[in-house]
C-alpha cells in the first residue's frame, strides 16, 4: 500500500481537526466541573472556532485528501468561514440565556463544535460517503442539543419530532447514494459526473438524484420537506433556534450547491426542475403560512423557509452567476438571521421571563428606540427593501435567473417577496404604533454586540461589499 494511503495529507483538514480536539478536551474538562465552569468552556469553544476561522483563511486552496472525497477550494473556505460565523456567535448568544434561563450545560458548546465539523465536512465533501458521514455528524449533535432543556416538554418534543423526520431523511438520501452507485459504478462526484457525461442520465440515476435532494432539502427546510421547521424552531431553547436558523442552512445549501454542480452537473435538465419546483413552493408557503402567526420564532421559521426558496433561485440558473448569488444570499441572510435573534433572545421580562409572542414587542420604539431602530433595519432587510443589504441579495439571484431564461421564476420570486413584506411590516407596526406593554429587561452586551453589528452591516454594507462580492466570485469560479 502507497503512503498517501497509510498517512493522507492532513493540512486540508486542520480546521476540521482543530474543533475535533478541542471538543473532546471540552467534554473531559466539563465531566470533572461543575456549572460555574460553563462559561469558560463556552470561551473556549468560541476561541476554537476563531482558531478555525484564521486556519481556513491560511490554508493554500485547490488542495484535496483522503484520495479526492475531501475538497478544500476557495468555495470551501467562503462557506466555512460563514458557517464558523455562526456557530461562534450562536453559543455568545446562549450565554446571557444561559444566566437567566436555567441553561448552563456544558454540553452545549461541545454539541455546536461537533455540529460545526459535520457542516464543515459536508461543505468540503467530494464523494457520497463524505457527505452522509458529515451530515449524520452535523444531525446527530443538533437533535440532541434542539432537546437539552429536559425540564421543557416543548423541546424534548421538538427534539423527539427533529430526530423521527431526520431519520426518514437520511434514509432517503442513502437510498438514493445506493441507487447513483449502483448505476453509476462510483461514488466520488467526478467519477459519477464522468459516467453521466457519457452514458447519460438514466431511470436509475434520475431516481437517486430525487431521492438525494429529497434527502438534503429536508436538511434546508425545504417545501415539502418543512414540517418539522415551525415546531422545532418553536420548542427548541431560542439559542440554539439562533444556530439552527444560521450555520446549518449555510453549510446544507453548500452541500446541495456542491452535489448538483459537480456531481450532477451532466443532468442540468433533470435537476434543474426539481430545484424549480422547490424554489417556488417555498416561496409561496414562507410568504403565506407566516401571516397567520403570533408567535415570533414561528414567523422566523416560515421566513427562513421563504428564505431558502429565493436562495434556491440562483441555483436553479445553474450557472456561475446563480451560484454568486446564492453564496452572496446565504452571506446576507446568515448575518441579518443572527441580528434578528438576538433581538428574539433579549425579549424578557422580569415577572414573565422569555417571550415570545409578536405582541410582547408593542411599544418597543418607545421602550427601547435603539433596539427597535436596529431591529427594523434587519426586518427592512430581510423582506429586501432597497437599499439595504437584503435587496442586492435578492437581486443578485433574481438577476441571475433572468439571464439563464427563468423570468417566470424570478417573477414569482418578485411576488412572493412582496407578500413577505407584509408580516414583517406587522412586527415594525406593532414596535412602532401599538401602546407599550411592561418594559423589557436590557439586552445583554454580547446581544447588543451582535445586533449593532448586524443592523450595521444591514446599513454600512457598502463598505466591505467589494470583498464579499470578490471572495463570492472566487468560491463560484471553483466549481467551474
Amino acid at each position: 500500500m502507497s503512503e498517501l494511503h497509510l498517512f493522507p495529507n492532513l493540512v486540508p483538514v486542520l480546521p476540521e481537526i482543530i474543533l475535533a480536539v478541542v471538543a473532546i478536551i471540552l467534554l473531559i474538562a466539563g465531566a470533572f466541573t461543575d456549572e460555574e465552569a460553563v462559561p469558560t468552556l463556552n470561551l473556549l469553544a468560541i476561541f476554537a472556532m476563531i482558531g478555525a476561522i484564521v486556519a481556513v483563511c491560511t490554508l493554500s486552496g485547490g488542495s484535496s485528501t483522503f484520495d479526492g472525497a475531501f475538497q478544500f477550494d476557495n468555495f470551501a473556505r467562503y462557506l466555512k468561514v460563514l458557517v464558523l460565523i455562526g456557530g461562534a456567535v450562536s453559543i455568545m448568544m446562549s450565554m446571557s440565556y444561559a444566566r437567566f434561563q436555567s441553561f448552563s450545560r456544558f454540553e452545549y458548546p461541545v454539541l455546536i463544535l461537533l455540529s460545526t465539523v459535520g457542516m464543515m465536512l459536508m461543505i468540503s465533501a467530494s464523494d457520497m460517503i463524505a457527505v452522509y458521514l458529515g451530515l449524520e455528524l452535523q444531525s446527530l449533535a443538533i437533535y440532541i442539543v434542539v432537546s437539552i432543556n429536559r425540564d421543557s416538554v416543548r423541546s424534548t418534543e421538538a427534539g423527539l419530532k427533529y430526530f423521527v423526520l431526520g431519520a426518514l431523511s437520511s434514509g432517503m438520501l442513502l437510498y438514493g447514494i445506493s441507487l447513483i452507485y449502483g448505476f453509476t459504478g462510483g461514488t466520488n462526484f467526478y467519477s459519477i459526473a464522468e459516467t453521466i457525461s457519457v452514458d447519460g442520465a438514466g431511470l436509475g440515476v434520475i431516481f437517486g438524484l430525487v431521492f438525494i435532494l429529497a434527502g438534503v432539502a429536508f436538511k434546508i427546510s425545504a417545501v415539502p420537506f418543512h414540517m418539522w421547521t415551525p415546531d422545532v424552531y418553536e420548542g427548541a431553547p431560542s439559542p440554539v433556534t439562533a444556530f439552527l436558523a444560521a450555520a446549518p442552512k449555510v453549510a446544507a445549501m453548500a452541500l446541495l450547491v456542491r452535489v448538483v454542480m459537480e456531481a450532477f452537473q451532466p443532468a442540468l435538465i433533470e435537476w434543474q426542475q426539481i430545484i424549480i419546483f422547490l424554489s417556488v413552493m417555498s416561496m409561496i408557503l414562507g410568504a403565506f403560512a407566516a401571516i397567520g402567526q403570533s408567535n415570533i420564532k414561528r414567523l422566523m421559521a416560515y421566513s427562513s423557509i421563504g428564505h431558502i426558496g429565493y436562495a434556491l433561485i440562483g441555483l436553479a440558473a445553474g450557472t456561475e452567476q446563480g451560484v454568486i448569488g446564492v453564496v452572496i444570499y446565504m452571506t446576507v441572510y446568515l448575518v441579518t438571521t443572527l441580528g434578528v435573534f438576538a433581538c428574539i433572545i433579549a425579549m424578557r421580562r422580569t415577572d414573565e421571563g422569555m417571550v415570545e409572542d409578536i405582541a410582547d414587542l408593542a411599544g418597543l420604539a418607545k421602550t427601547n428606540p435603539w433596539m427597535a431602530a436596529a431591529f427594523t433595519a434587519l426586518l427592512f432587510s430581510l423582506a429586501g427593501i432597497p437599499p439595504l443589504v437584503g435587496f442586492f441579495g435578492k437581486f443578485y439571484v433574481f438577476l441571475a435567473a433572468v439571464e439563464a431564461d427563468l423570468i417566470p421564476l424570478a417573477i414569482i420570486g418578485v411576488l412572493s417577496s412582496a407578500v413577505g413584506c407584509f408580516y414583517y411590516l406587522r412586527i415594525i407596526k406593532v414596535m412602532v404604533f401599538d401602546e407599550p406593554k411592561d418594559r423589557l429587561e436590557p439586552m445583554a452586551g454580547e446581544l447588543r454586540l451582535v445586533l449593532a453589528v448586524s443592523g450595521g452591516f444591514s446599513v454600512l454594507f457598502f463598505l466591505v461589499w467589494t470583498p464579499i462580492l470578490s471572495a463570492a466570485t472566487a468560491a463560484a469560479q471553483s466549481l467551474f
